[in-house]
């Protein structure tokens, strides 16, 4: 306050009104005189006086003499200005104005009078600094407000007085001796006075020159550049320092912003002003990585200080940021709000924690920054440009545990985080907080201790704090700026937030000084250093300093220094001025005594306005108007030096959470004052404001407020698992503003859609024949596999596909009586009917005739191409005739086409979608023929009023609905029941009127607009009951002819129906007695005006039917029983909401195909497919992405595979809406629309994600899981196949085998399916020799293979070996060897000794030295030739399907975790044993084989979903691998075991413990992790309640992708992706042990086809997803074992389950092993050792071996052979041929030897003729030798 008092001192002695510069810069010289001292007397009298100074000026007496001639002296010497000091003492005695000294008043005058005569300016000085004692004694010094107010009225009285003669006057001087409140009350009495004077001298200011007084500079203080410049002499100009300049306090700064607003009312202050923010304007919406992502264990994220906080329940409710908003999971949805939006930036801060779990740079992961990768990328697709906050509050709590901010070493850590932020993720991201807010870090964090890490010490830390973030900023920016900026070119910057403070009592001066200081302890704080000078600003440390001075004993605040370094680097280092601000605050002065914190060392005190609205927030007052003073106010205080621009990064609002979250009418009104205030900054102030961020985008963790406040411009349901988003008005009210770019009136803008170009017309096409051509579709697709129909198809539409979704105007639009619309069919059908579920209707429906904004957001957040709607026929003409037009209907229309046009959506508008004007069906609705002229006259007013804009018109939706179900079944509107004739009659005139419509459009508009004119069909596919009977094929076309050609084939053919519909009508309405057809003829003419009248073909779909032929009933007439059709669900397809409606999705392809072949290869639009799910599905719609990612694959199919001229793809529908006589039961949406809530909320689905992405990507291009890697297996590594004991041995009684408890199980009726048993199998027992041939023939290096347990010790103990069983072991080994295999044993597949299970199994602890001892003897017989030891196959089958379902031997239920903890420790002693015993001498590898899923969440958006596949994985795998591997079981099952155990009174755990011992002993017992997988699961989360059992603690439940090739077992799909990611997983989740897949395989059921296609493609896809693991993983993967060698015994499945690369026919009871097409590719795949590239050419593995070597043989039962050959390669006489070129080859043979069979009967007939005729001349002969 020193410096600033000497400022002042100086500053004050300043000429009121005057400038010093002027705009050149030129100054005048003013030359300043002041009192007349003895000496000067002397010059001018020539005679000495006795006295001391005399005040030439003084009036406390007289005049002194010759004061005129010394005046006179002055002048001539040059001076311009006398300096006229008055006396407030003298003036005014008692200090009153109305009681002045008069003679005073007069002295002062004369003086004057004689200055200005002699032509000396007076500068008039009105007071110096001493208080007058009088006044000191009444009121006190200057820290007293009473004597402001008195030191004004004196200052008015001066100038009344003498302002007159003086035109240049001085409030205050000689203020050296005032401090800190003196002086700053000194300074605003001077403001005060100085506006004071120009109220009553208002033309004063105009008409001063510009003057300079030597020695000191003087400029009008409050001027327009509020600069204070110190006073300085002619000699120290030279020296004087800008960077000391920078360095003085400016505290005029705040006060010309305040003094520029303060004398605005209420009304000028609140104008609104209506105008366009400029055309580069950047609009944003924000959120904060702690509030929004959750996943705060996910990917191997660290702890931050905010998840700590929230699990020590330190937050509101107990809540924590552990789930948040879902968005780790959720970017999809994240930035499809921001597409709806309009944003073009998205502010989003990155966890520390998550990139650096430690804090440090060496522990980097980096599955946190594939996460925000993932975000960029997409917001970068999306058009969004990111703007990343580097931290915003979420410490990594290992930082804090080591002092956190208040420790200098962060600084280092943040540098080296920023480092790495900057080089990952500086190629995309150009704009960079350092910091967000960093003052709530430093006081809440730090100082009051309210936020984490809850420290509360606002004396040192805050300040610490505070200096170490300055320093980490600085260094970020300068790390940036060295290395990154020329390459990225971005911008660095920092977020900071700030009230903006007004003073409670803007009379006093002391308040305003208090609001100054207010800014400076909050923003000046951060702003200072960076902005100005690298310092804090000077206000802030002197009055720190002074609170020092003044409390000694209890220092209220200690703040650090920068040295000159640090001040030299700090300076300068932002790009932008990034502002977080939401309220205001009014400041008063005060004494804050020796309290810590910014009110008590500030010496002020806070308070709110109560007119100010409140918001949930406590801190948060609406006081719009503060925001433009605060943006003035920092473009003042800290951008003169540098300029950059602001960036507005923060502002919102909260509400609470039991508010309407949705109808937020307060966030709207406070988003566009505070915008207007912007504005008003940026146009009338030119501040240079350019980007606005609202906070947030959507509702999340409000700190210590937990989700009670919600600030988001999207409400998120907290109390769901899928955490929905949907938009609140405030969002729509946003993007209005973005839309419009502020709040400019805007004139309708001119759209103009692209024109559709119309393919040339195709010719008449004759009728169809009985049945049709396209029967062919039937031939080409019914007698696929189903392997061959559902193997999906990676591919892509051609560019420029139609993409879109779908609505009708009755099911969304509402308004049903709004705005003069006429009543329809289904208005008056609705109303009056109780048959529609929930008596609803579509009166309101999702309101989108009042909504349309909110629509727009949908399509645009979706970013479809087109959007299909129709428009209402009694909207715009209310009854149905052009002389009702309704023009406010017409102006919806129009705002919906220009609102699609403006974001490049394609309208497509059907211009009837059933909805008939009431009006119109009083007159017989389409039964009457007049309604194809009023039809037309709709139609042309649409196309006149609206095809300027729309260029795909469809005049009717689904005409076969209207006339089937409207008029004959009477179901819908109009409800006629006329089955005979009335469809037949209506269709007819809906075919005659949408020609008409055609005709108009070709005739009056085409030309002018260039449109597309159509009709929307429907067609289920339909399939024949059986295809190979001709019959019921001609059934399916008759089917297809009255539905689709009905329609179709008038328009598109002839002009005329099919003849099988003709014929068939037409004989049954004889057969009825009918005298004529119940189906109209159309005449020659119409079927010419009818033939052609559609420019590509629109279709609508959704499921397929099976029918067969029936002679139905001739009564009642009906189109139904026309038909002679049974009508059957396809039953292997999934179910829908919606009845007898499955999800066929292999009848698209199909009924595509048939449009081909039918109608001449149109273009098609699908225009109607989607599915409906029941009202309960919110939004987790899986059933609906499955329908979608089937159905669209197979329009795929029909584009790429068939020909076929898709064009376009229409979703149904954009969202739920009414369903016609399903109301709201279901919803067909890819967006939930809540029916139950007013303002009809719409919120994206999980479909509608999906939906977007599938367009975005075009269709389905290969994903990377599916791309064929070519490449080749290490030398070493191990091919075998496998079998197990009990599955093909048989002889289960033979040669002293014991019983096993499968022989047991399988002898229990109904435990196995057929009651088949493995008293036989594939009798392997005796069948070693041809075991062994067929695996030589495979060429695997090795052979997997089991020991019975009971084979060898029959009762399971060594009381008795059983030396026969040993000696078939003996012989299969030394087999095995001659074939140079090697042996791979299990010591126990499954088949206990039932002697054993007898005293309790697995459950008996005994079982584990009984194994031992059996392993013991294993070993020992058989080591010296087995180095390959399996203890145990799949102990999760075991002890799971064995001991807990019971499903399998021995049956026992409820006792896995048991049966489990046995198995562990019996698997850890065998390997002990091994280990100790015999590795030595044996040199072995001994170890376990896991089974295990891959799983995937069944959602993975959500949370729960990605827990619940956790949870499988560890139940699964982790259950036995993880006390192997890593000692004990998994701690997240230990959990939930022990939780669930005791929460029902159990004393303890059901799951056993390990004690310390055992843990050291199973830990670490294995040599590789031998390992059997199949498939993939879906995982979802299931709540079993109480339920105290593996499926209860486990708490999961399991789906499959519809699309997965299906096995002939239930729980097998083909997912070969999944192999490569539980391979990955095991290498990071065991520390990447060597691997040997022990089982991998696939099943078929039913009828036997050795062309096993999809064995061949399982094993092709799962060994390349395996060669990828080893490759691209890095996966220590050493082998790979096929299961199964053969056809064998699959346990409870019997012989039903076939997994064999050789087929056993069981038929024959030699059992002989034919091989399977599956072993010969197998063979191919191990003799290549992988996959060859075929771009390099034929590899030589792939070429068949010469004779004479080993190559291997197919020897079938008789003793036939066949040479092994590559894949897709036959053996046809002696030749390898592709089986296509054999193929030809039988037909060129056939065709020889045909012809060769009719030269030969050619020859044969002429020989026997020739030979009768010899016949008969021989006989001829002899009767005339006998003549």
């Amino acid at each position: 306050m020193f410096v600033l008092g000497k400022l002042l001192s100086v500053s004050l002695f300043t000429v009121l009104v005057c400038k010093c510069q002027q705009n050149d810069d030129q100054r005048p010289v003013v030359f300043l005189a002041g009192q007349m001292t003895n000496n000067q007397r002397q010059g001018v009298e020539g005679e000495t006086s006795g006295g001391g100074l005399q005040d030439s000026s003084d009036c406390s007496g007289p005049i002194p003499a010759r004061t005129r001639e010394y005046f006179q002296y002055l002048l001539s010497r040059g001076v311009t200005h006398f300096k006229v000091p008055l006396s407030w003492a003298q003036l005014l005695p008692a200090g009153l104005p109305g009681q002045p000294q008069q003679v005073v008043v007069t002295c002062y005058q004369t003086l004057l009078e004689e200055l200005v005569d002699v032509g000396l300016q007076p500068l008039v000085i009105l007071h110096g600094s001493t208080v007058p004692e009088v006044l000191r004694s009444r009121f006190g010094g200057w820290e007293s407000q009473e004597l402001l107010d008195m030191f004004q009225q004196y200052a008015e009285f001066a100038f009344q007085e003498f302002g007159a003669l003086a035109h240049s006057w001085v409030t205050l001087s000689d203020l050296d001796d005032l401090k800190n409140a003196e002086l700053q009350n000194a300074l605003f009495s001077h403001a005060a006075v100085y506006r004071r004077y120009h109220q009553m001298f208002p033309g004063r200011a105009k008409r001063m020159g510009n003057q300079h007084v030597p020695g000191f500079a003087m400029e009008d203080l409050l001027g327009p550049t509020a600069r204070i410049k110190q006073s300085r002499s002619p000699q120290t100009d030279a020296a004087y320092n800008r960077d000391n300049y920078k360095t003085s306090p400016r505290p005029v700064a705040y006060y010309k912003t305040w003094k520029s607003f303060a004398s605005m009312t209420t009304s000028e202050r609140d104008a609104f002003l209506n105008e366009s923010f400029p055309s580069d304007f950047q609009w944003a919406t924000s959120s904060e990585s702690f509030k929004v992502e959750g996943g705060w264990s996910e990917g191997g994220k660290g702890e931050t200080i905010w998840d700590r906080y929230g699990h020590e329940n330190q937050v509101f409710d107990n809540q924590t940021a552990d789930l948040a908003c879902d968005s780790y999971h959720k970017v999809d949805y994240d930035v499809y709000l921001l597409r709806g939006l309009q944003v073009d930036t998205y502010q989003f801060s990155i966890s520390w924690a998550r990139l650096f779990p430690s804090g440090h740079r060496s522990s980097q992961s980096e599955r946190g920054a594939l996460y925000y990768d993932q975000l960029i990328n997409a917001l970068i697709e999306s058009g969004i440009q990111p703007v990343a906050t580097l931290f915003h509050w979420d410490l990594p709590q290992d930082l804090q545990d080591e002092g956190g901010w208040t420790n200098a070493s962060i600084v280092g850590a943040f540098k080296d985080y920023a480092d790495f932020c900057f080089s990952r993720f500086g190629d995309r991201v150009k704009t960079w907080n350092t910091f967000s807010s960093p003052w709530v870090v430093s006081h809440a964090g730090y100082g009051t201790g309210e936020h984490p890490p809850g420290v509360k010490d606002y004396v040192v830390a805050s300040y610490q704090v505070t200096h170490n973030i300055i320093k980490s900023h600085a260094e970020a920016w300068h790390i940036y700026n060295d290395k990154y900026r020329t390459r990225q070119r971005g911008n660095v910057g920092i977020a900071l937030n700030s009230d903006w403070a007004e003073p409670l009592d803007p009379s006093r001066p002391a308040d305003i000084a208090a609001a100054d200081r207010y800014l400076h302890f909050m923003l000046g704080w951060f702003a200072h250093p960076i902005f100005v000078d690298g310092d804090y600003p000077a206000a802030l440390k002197t009055q720190i300093e002074q609170k020092s001075q003044e409390c000694a004993l209890s220092e209220p605040a200690v703040i650090p220094v920068f040295t000159a370094e640090e001040r030299q680097r700090i300076r300068g280092t932002a790009d932008f001025f990034g502002l977080n601000h939401y309220t205001s605050r009014l400041i008063s002065n005060t004494d804050g005594g020796c309290t810590p914190g910014p009110q008590g060392v500030g010496d002020l005190q806070v308070h709110v306005d109560p007119s100010w609205s409140s918001k949930a927030s406590d801190w948060i007052y609406s006081a719009p108007w503060g925001l433009r003073r605060l943006l003035n106010y920092i473009s003042t205080e800290f951008l003169t030096i540098k300029k950059v621009p602001i960036y507005i990064t923060g502002n919102g609002m909260a509400t609470e959470y039991s508010e309407d979250t949705l109808n937020d009418t307060s966030r709207v009104e406070y988003a566009r004052s505070y915008i207007n205030e912007a504005l008003k900054a940026i146009i009338l102030d030119e501040v240079d404001v350019q980007r606005f961020t609202v906070q947030s985008l959507m509702d999340g963790f409000e700190g210590t407020q937990g989700y009670s406040e919600r600030f988001g411009l999207h409400y998120v349901n907290f109390e769901d698992a899928d955490r929905p988003r949907t938009p609140k008005e405030s969002a729509y009210f946003f993007s209005q503003v973005i839309k419009q770019n502020g709040f400019g009136s805007h004139t309708r803008e001119v759209f103009k859609a692209a024109e559709m170009q119309l393919t040339s017309r195709s010719a008449a096409l004759p009728a169809s024949e009985v049945p049709s051509k396209s029967t062919a579709v039937w031939e080409k697709f019914s007698h696929q596999s189903k392997f061959q129909r559902k193997i999906y198809h990676y591919g892509t539409f051609p560019h420029g596909f139609s993409w879109g979704v779908s609505s009708s105007a009755y099911q969304i639009e509402g308004g049903w009586n709004a705005d003069g619309k006429g009543p329809s069919v289904w208005d008056i059908f609705t109303n009056e009917t109780s048959s529609i579920p929930g008596n609803a209707n579509g009166n309101v429906a999702c309101d989108s005739y009042h909504r349309l904004e909110e629509d727009l957001y949908m399509l645009r957040a979706l970013r479809v191409k087109s959007y299909r709607f129709s428009v209402s026929w009694s909207r715009i003409f209310p009854d149905g005739q052009r002389t009702s037009l309704n023009q406010k209907g017409v102006v919806f229309y129009n705002r919906l086409i220009d609102g699609l046009l403006a974001y490049n959506i394609t309208p497509m508008v059907t211009l009837y979608h059933w909805d008939l004007p009431q009006a119109l069906q009083n007159i017989s609705g389409w039964e009457n023929e007049d309604m194809i002229d009023i039809f037309n006259d709709f139609c042309d007013f649409c196309f006149a009023t609206f095809g300027d804009r729309v260029k795909f018109w469809m005049t009717f939706n689904q005409p076969h609905t209207i006339a089937w179900s409207g008029y004959g079944l009477g179901q819908i509107p109009p409800n006629v029941r006329n089955p005979g004739t009335a469809p037949y009659r209506v269709a007819h005139n809906l075919i005659k009127a949408h020609a008409k419509a055609y005709h108009t459009y070709d005739e009056k508009y085409r030309t002018s607009q260039g449109g597309v004119v159509s009709i929307a069909l429907n067609a289920d596919w339909v399939e024949p009951k059986d295809v190979h009977v001709p019959r019921e094929v001609v059934a399916a076309d008759r089917a297809m002819q009255f539905q689709l050609g009905w329609f179709a084939h008038p328009i598109f053919k002839n002009g005329d129906y099919p003849d099988a519909m003709k014929w068939q009508v037409g004989n049954k309405s004889e057969l009825q007695g009918q005298p004529e057809s119940r189906l109209p003829s159309f005449t020659e003419e119409e079927k010419s005006y009818i033939r052609g009248t559609a420019d590509m073909f629109c279709l609508s779909h959704y499921t397929t039917k099976i029918v067969g032929h029936v002679t139905a009933r001739l009564t009642p007439p009906s189109y139904e029983l026309d038909r002679d059709l049974s009508e059957a669900e396809e039953g292997d397809s999934p179910t829908t909401a919606i009845s007898k409606q499955r999800a066929v999705a292999w009848g698209l392809r199909r009924v595509l195909n048939w449009v081909k072949e039918e109608y001449g290869d149109p273009e098609i639009y699908i225009t109607e497919n989607g599915v409906a799910t029941e009202s309960k599905v919110t939004v987790d719609d899986t059933d609906r992405i499955f329908y979608y990612k089937s159905y669209i694959d197979e329009a795929l199919k029909a584009h790429n595979l068939d020909g076929v001229k898709v064009k376009g793809y229409i979703a149904t529908s954009l969202m739920d809406s009414f369903e016609w006589l399903n109301g709201y039961k279901f919803g067909f949406g890819l967006h939930h629309v809540n029916f139950t809530n007013p303002n009809r909320p719409r919120t994206p689905k999980r479909s509608a994600h999906y939906y977007h992405q599938v367009m975005k990507d075009n269709g389905f291009p290969l994903p990377n899981d599916e791309k064929m890697l070519y490449g080749h297996f290490p030398e070493s590594f191990n091919w075998s196949t496998a079998s197990a004991s009990y599955q093909i041995e048989g002889s289960w009684r033979t040669h002293g085998k014991g019983l096993s408890i499968w022989d047991k199980f399988a002898h229990t009726p109904l435990r196995v399916d057929n009651s088949d048993n493995g008293d036989i199998a594939c009798d392997s027992y005796n069948k070693v020799a041809e075991d062994v041939k067929v695996l030589k023939k495979l060429k695997v290096t090795h052979y997997r293979f089991s020991m019975s347990w009971p084979r060898v010790l029959p009762d399971g103990t060594t009381s008795h070996i059983n030396e026969a069983g040993l000696n078939y072991y003996h012989r299969l080994l030394d087999a095995l060897e001659d074939a140079h295999i090697k042996p791979q044993v299990t010591l126990y597949h499954w088949d206990l000794p039932l002697a054993l299970q007898k005293v309790g199994g697995w459950e008996n602890e005994t079982i584990v030295l009984r194994f031992r001892d059996y392993a013991d003897v294993l070993f020992s017989r058989f080591g010296s030739r087995v180095k390959f030891w399996i203890t145990l196959n799949e102990p999760y089958i075991v002890a799971n399907l064995g001991y807990g379902y019971g499903t399998f031997a021995p049956g026992v239920i409820g006792k896995q975790y048991i049966a489990a903890h046995n198995l562990i420790k019996a698997h850890a002693e065998a390997w002990h044993l091994y280990n100790d015993k015999y590795r030595t001498k044996q040199g072995g590898l001994i170890s376990i084989t896991i089974n295990s899923d891959w799983v995937e969440p069944q959602n993975p958006y959500k949370q729960e979903d990605v827990d619940a596949a956790e949870r499988y994985l560890q139940f699964f795998i982790g259950w036995f691998a993880h006390p192997i591997f890593n000692g004990d079981y998994p701690d997240l099952m230990k959990t939930i075991i022990r939780q669930r155990s005791l929460a029902v009174g159990l004393p303890k755990s059901r799951l056993p413990e390990f004690n310390p011992e055992e843990i050291q002993r199973i830990k670490g017992t294995h040599d590789y992790f031998g390992f059997n997988h199949y498939t993939t699961v879906l995982a979802f989360p299931v709540d079993l309640g109480n339920q105290q059992d593996y499926e209860g603690d486990r708490g999961v439940g399991t789906s499959r992708d519809r699309t997965w090739l299906e096995s002939g077992s239930f729980w097998l799909k083909i997912t070969p992706f999944g192999f490569r990611r539980i391979l990955k997983f095991i290498r990071d989740e065991y520390g990447n042990p060597p691997i040997y897949v022990t089982e991998n395989g696939i099943s078929e059921r039913g009828a036997v086809d050795l062309n096993d296609v999809h064995r061949t493609h399982y094993y092709e896809s799962y060994i390349n997803q395996a060669l990828k693991a080893l490759v691209l993983d890095g996966v220590d993967l050493r082998g790979y074992t096929a299961w199964s060698l053969m056809d064998n015994f699959e346990w409870a499945a019997g012989f039903s389950e076939r997994f064999g690369l050789f087929y056993v026919n069981r038929s024959d009871p030699a059992l002989p092993r034919i091989p399977k097409n599956s072993a010969s590719r197998y063979a191919s795949i191990i003799a290549c050792n992988g996959f060859p590239d075929p771009a390099l050419g034929p590899h030589e593995c792939l070429n068949p071996e010469p004779e004479g070597t080993s190559a291997p043989t197919w020897t079938s039962s008789v003793g036939t052979t066949a040479p092994a050959l590559p894949p897709n390669m036959v053996e046809f006489l002696g030749l390898e041929l592709s089986t296509q070129d054999a193929e030809v080859a039988l037909y060129v043979i056939f065709s020889f030897l045909l012809g060769s069979a009719l030269v030969l009967f050619f020859f044969l007939y002429r020989f026997l003729r020739a030979k009768r005729k010899s016949k008969r001349t021989s006989k001829d002969s002899v009767k005339m030798e006998r003549l």
